[in-house]
């Protein structure tokens, strides 16, 4: 294993105001202040209506209104309505409430705007964290970094997560935890990086546990907030690999639900890289308080009850070989090399629900 000093690394940090905190949501009119806005728009989905209306009314004169079109994927159409929704109300900023849809339609108006975003984050899903958009096309979703579409601030209010139910907030935190597992093998990782990923996979585990057995646990709430920032930061600082690329596709593609997709997915692409990256496996698996890193995390989606085979949330197997040409299409980098007949042996040990570690993938 490289020490800290045998290894090179660049550490760029990336630009944002984090206000953590119970009841920091009602401070939404004071940070819009501090950006020099005047008409802040809401952005939600139309099932978080009523959470937007209350970020209007916090904000008073400064509030443009509410726009509830955000969806799943953030398909272009949304996003280009949502765009000129905002320029027809003389928008100079946009507040996102909500989850990861919510955000990434903040994002998709930034891209072109430049208008400032200020996340409120509902979910545990960490995008608040990140320079990173997705848009769906064509039934393809395309990603991008773009610092444009980082929010300039992010209000962490652990309060508003305590009504999040139990099987959203388990698949959002462990959806979280992708983004600091594939952190620990990035090619542009780095030692920083590292402690923040596996501080992240230990607050969420933690917290997640605590939750399936009193969800309104307010301390286990804050925990999994506190994981979702950090595990959040290390996907806004860092590449993503195979997990990522295999969930992007099939949600772009498939129209499967984002988190579960994540959750599901992601005890597979660790095994398929754990002999490639052994290091990132123990950090991992120390982090869960198991042994070995993917089955860890199978058996943390099992335990508390998340989706664990792609066919339980819509998946046809007939669509798996065009899944896996997808993802071949235009790969991320990753720490082992892809193989089509090893992907789709993954990707049908993810449709059926196979535990992982029942198969070792040589590199």
């Amino acid at each position: 294993m490289n020490t800290v000093s045998e290894r090179d690394f660049i550490y760029t940090a990336q630009p944002s105001r984090v206000v953590f905190a119970r009841g920091s949501f009602g401070r939404l009119a004071s940070e819009i202040k501090l950006l020099g806005a005047r008409r802040a728009l809401v952005l939600c989905t139309p099932q978080q209506v009523a959470q937007a209306e209350k970020a209007s009314a916090l904000l008073g004169p400064l509030s443009a209104g509410v726009y509830s079109g955000a969806e799943m994927h953030v398909p272009i159409e949304s996003a280009r309505q949502a765009r000129e929704h905002a320029r027809e109300v003389g928008a100079d900023c946009a507040v996102a409430v909500g989850g990861g849809s919510t955000i990434g339609l903040g994002k998709a108006i930034a891209l072109e705007s430049s208008l400032p975003i200020v996340a409120v984050p509902t979910t545990y899903a960490g995008s608040e964290m990140t320079p990173i958009y997705g848009i769906t096309e064509v039934g393809e979703k395309k990603t991008g970094r773009d610092l444009r579409v980082l929010p300039r601030t992010v209000i962490y209010d652990p309060e508003l997560s305590i009504g999040l139910p139990l099987g959203m907030s388990v698949v959002s935190g462990i959806n979280a935890i992708a983004h600091a597992a594939e952190g620990l093998y990035a090619r542009d990782g780095n030692p920083v990086m590292s402690l923040v990923a596996e501080e992240g996979i230990r607050a969420m585990a933690a917290g997640l546990r605590k939750i399936a057995r009193n969800p309104s646990d307010f301390a286990a709430r804050s925990d999994c907030l506190y994981g979702a920032w950090l595990c959040g930061s290390v996907l806004g600082h860092v590449g993503m690999a195979l997990h990522h690329k295999l969930c992007h596709t099939l949600g772009g593609s498939f129209n499967l639900p984002h988190a579960e997709t994540h959750t599901i997915v992601l005890a597979h692409a660790l095994a398929y890289n754990s002999a490639a990256a052994p290091e990132a496996m123990e950090r991992t698996a120390r982090a869960l308080g198991t042994s070995d890193a993917a089955d860890g995390i199978f058996n943390l989606a099992s335990d508390l009850g998340a989706p664990i085979a792609l066919r339980d949330i819509g998946m046809e197997e007939a669509d798996l070989g065009r899944a896996c040409d997808i993802a071949l299409s235009n790969p991320y980098w990753n720490p082992r090399p892809l193989e089509r007949a090893a992907l789709m042996d993954l990707l049908g040990d993810a449709w059926t629900g196979k535990r992982p570690s029942a198969r070792v993938i040589a590199a």
